[in-house]
């Protein structure tokens, strides 16, 4: 366990480096929390919260967002969500207090997995209806993520493991392509419910790029009372 330990470290410690040596409107911040309440064999409820900053240090936010879904498992392997996001979007050193831009959104999506050797291929496919202050935008997205276990054969109680993801975002009008995203992180697997990732975001905005230190905490209780059906 001493080598995961010293691994971890020596991520954060580049993650760290990296983020104090970029000028502060070049490195942001992402908190986030992520929760797949289960409720019956069918269904779950989606939660999620995001705290973006424009600077390493979570003292300038860039943008709050708020989430949630009604989740229903087709199979072990498969899920179908539909769900509503609320975003409040902030310019940088923004002397306005207010948000610069609000966002309701309504999205459907399905996400995939499967499993080739210790290698686990999870892919999500996303539609966006956003109404972002009084204009209506469309958007697809789609993210292949790839998690690889990296003290234990599976992802369980203990595990330390590597996740890595590429999303591409597109509109159906106006400017075809949105954004790019390109994630790698080290995650601990606490117990069933828990989990912590730490990892490093490149965002391509059209010919902006901009990168993001990230820490996302996963709590997925199960509130089933009778013959719950682990996924």
């Amino acid at each position: 366990m001493r080598k995961y330990t010293t691994l971890i470290l020596a991520f954060l410690f580049v993650m760290t480096s990296s983020s104090l040596s970029a000028q502060q409107d070049e490195f942001g911040n992402w908190l986030m929390y992520f929760g797949t309440n289960r409720v019956s064999n069918d269904f779950s409820i989606h939660t999620e919260v995001q705290y973006r900053n424009h600077t390493v240090a979570p003292v300038n936010i860039e943008q709050l967002l708020l989430r949630t879904g009604l989740n229903y498992h087709v199979a072990k392997n498969a899920t179908l969500t539909a769900g509503y996001g609320y975003i409040n979007s902030y310019d940088f050193e923004s002397e306005q207090k207010e948000p610069e831009s609000k966002e309701h959104r309504l999205f459907q999506q399905f996400i995939l997995t499967n499993k080739v050797s210790r290698l686990k291929f999870e892919h999500r496919y996303r539609l966006e209806q956003r109404w972002v202050n009084d204009d209506y935008r469309n958007r697809i997205r789609y993210r292949l993520m790839v998690f690889l276990p990296l003290n234990k054969p599976t992802i369980t109680k203990g595990t330390l493991f590597l996740g890595v993801y590429d999303e591409i975002f597109v509109n159906t009008k106006d400017t075809f392509f949105d954004r790019n995203r390109l994630y790698a992180a080290l995650g601990y697997q606490f117990n069933k419910t828990t989990q912590v990732q730490v990892g490093y975001l490149r965002q391509r905005v059209n010919d902006f790029g901009k990168s993001y230190l990230q820490v996302g905490f996963v709590y997925n209780p199960d509130f089933r009372k009778e013959n719950p059906v682990t996924d």
